[in-house]
Parts: structure tokens; C-alpha cells; sequence
């Protein structure tokens, strides 16, 4: 029973936080702003624990979609999937708990928010398939990863406003750049096995375009968000941020494999920096 809890907690990467942060943060920074600051414990909570959990569910989905593939990969040929010590219709069954138990949070809040979940799900399903036929499946995993945006507005609104789709847009240049890292780490294993990557896609223009997406994330978001409570603020905490873009840069730029890990790993230090930002510029206001 241990060894199977231990395997579980390793298909759902227990031991990588570092996934359901970067789905977190924008998530967060989206609940402050449609609050106008702190949006309250109920839906702090909501979605804090429906991001964790939805990302172990995605894990679940993924990991079984992708195990012949991952087999061939040095990085993922050990996942409990792929290797057979967790059967398919396991991973399946306890994907579908996990989402369920995040659904039955949406459905503590509004019915915009339950609609937009309907959506974000269709999202998060097409996403491992992707791969297999989309040049630049990073451009899908953005709009998964950006989908706790919209709901967010929708449940502290019961709407979704232009603002929520201009800061979507701006996340789904972070996620490119932030997956093209990821996917610089395994482009030698993907171009032997058919993988379709926007490392692969893009080239020797890899580090251009990571460089180039960091840039667009950051003044969408800057440009979006300079009427918040305290601008000076956001505007220190975007340049924080834009300091540990340029930091990811230098890592990537001599396209090593670890230091592709690392930069990748280190992302949600720049989504923290902004969600600090913009919390703090509503603080006491």
C-alpha cells in the first residue's frame, strides 16, 4: 500500500511544485486584480487547491497519453506509467478523482465560473494530443495554463472582461517561453521519436523567441495592469521579474541541457515577482 502511495505521489509530481506554481501564480495575480485586492479565504482556497489538483490531474492524462513516447526520452522513461508500474486504467481513475474533487470546488462559486471550468477542461484534454500534429503545442499548453484567469474573474465578477483575455494573452507568451526551455532539454530524444516541439519548430531562433516571449509577457502585463492601486510598485516587481528573465537568457543561450532544466525549474520565481507585485500594490490601499 505504501509503495503504491509512493507511486501515485510520483505520477502526480508531489515531489515538483514547481508545475502547479507556475499554474498558481497568474491565477492568484488574476484574483487580486478582479478583487481589487484580497479576494477572501473561500476563493483564495478554491482556487490555490483546484490549481494542485488539477495539475496532478493533467500530470495523470498526460503521462498516459504520452508513455510510448516517454520511453524513449532519458528524462521520462522512468515515470510509473511509462514503465508499467502504474497500469493506465490506474492513472486514469485517479486523473478523473482528482478532477472531480476540483470540480466540486467550482461548484462552490458561480455559474459563470462552473461554465468556464466545462472550458478550461477541453483545453487541458486536447493539450497531450497536441503534440503529435501541432507545430508549436507550447501555444496550446499557454491557453490551458492561462485558463485559472478567466475563471478567476468570472467567479469574483460573474464575468470575464476584456482585462482577463489582454492578461491571458500575456501568460501564454510566458508559458511558450517557459516550455520552449523545457522542450530545449529533450529535443534530441522528440526529433528522433516525431515529437513536435517549438524547440524543434523554432530552430536556432530558440533563444530568440524564448527571449522575445519574456519581453511580450512582461509588457502586456506591465501595460495591462499600470492603473492598479500603486503602479510604482508593479513597475519594481516587472523589472524584478525581467532581471530573472534575463538570468534564464544567459542559462539557455548555450542550449545545455541542464541549464535548460534549471531555467525552466526557476520559472515561477518570475510569476511570484509579479503576483508580489500586484498584491502588494493593493495592500493597504
Amino acid at each position: 500500500m505504501t509503495n503504491k502511495l509512493h507511486l501515485y505521489l510520483q505520477l502526480i509530481r508531489w515531489d515538483r511544485p514547481a508545475g502547479w506554481l507556475l499554474l498558481l501564480w497568474p491565477t492568484l495575480s488574476a484574483l487580486w486584480v478582479a478583487s481589487h485586492g484580497f479576494p477572501g479565504w473561500h476563493l483564495l482556497s478554491v482556487f490555490t487547491l483546484g490549481t494542485i489538483l488539477m495539475r496532478s490531474a493533467g500530470c495523470c492524462l498526460n503521462d498516459v497519453a504520452d508513455r510510448e513516447f516517454d520511453r524513449h526520452v532519458k528524462r521520462t522513461a522512468q515515470r510509473p506509467v511509462t514503465r508499467g508500474a502504474v497500469s493506465v486504467r490506474e492513472a486514469l481513475g485517479l486523473g478523473t478523482v482528482l478532477a472531480l474533487l476540483a470540480f466540486a470546488l467550482v461548484l462552490t462559486t458561480n455559474t459563470a465560473t462552473i461554465f468556464w471550468s466545462f472550458a478550461a477542461l477541453g483545453v487541458a484534454v486536447i493539450y497531450p494530443y497536441a503534440k503529435r500534429y501541432v507545430a508549436m503545442p507550447q501555444a496550446v499548453l499557454g491557453v490551458a495554463f492561462s485558463f485559472g484567469i478567466p475563471m478567476a474573474f468570472a467567479a469574483v465578477q460573474s464575468r470575464v472582461p476584456p482585462l482577463a483575455w489582454l492578461l491571458l494573452l500575456g501568460n501564454l507568451f510566458w508559458v511558450i517561453a517557459y516550455d520552449t526551455e523545457y522542450a530545449m532539454v529533450d529535443r534530441d530524444d522528440d526529433l528522433k521519436i516525431g515529437m513536435k516541439t517549438s524547440a524543434i519548430t523554432l530552430g536556432r531562433f530558440d533563444v530568440s523567441a524564448v527571449m522575445a516571449c519574456y519581453l511580450a509577457y512582461l509588457l502586456i502585463w506591465l501595460w495591462a495592469l499600470m492603473d492598479i492601486a500603486r503602479p510604482a510598485i508593479y513597475l519594481i516587481a516587472t523589472g524584478l521579474a525581467g532581471v530573472q528573465a534575463l538570468w534564464h537568457g544567459w542559462l539557455i543561450h548555450k542550449r545545455e541541457r541542464d541549464n535548460c532544466f534549471k531555467a525552466f525549474r526557476l520559472n515561477h520565481w518570475v510569476g511570484f515577482a509579479l503576483f508580489s507585485g500586484i498584491a502588494l500594490s493593493y495592500l493597504g490601499a
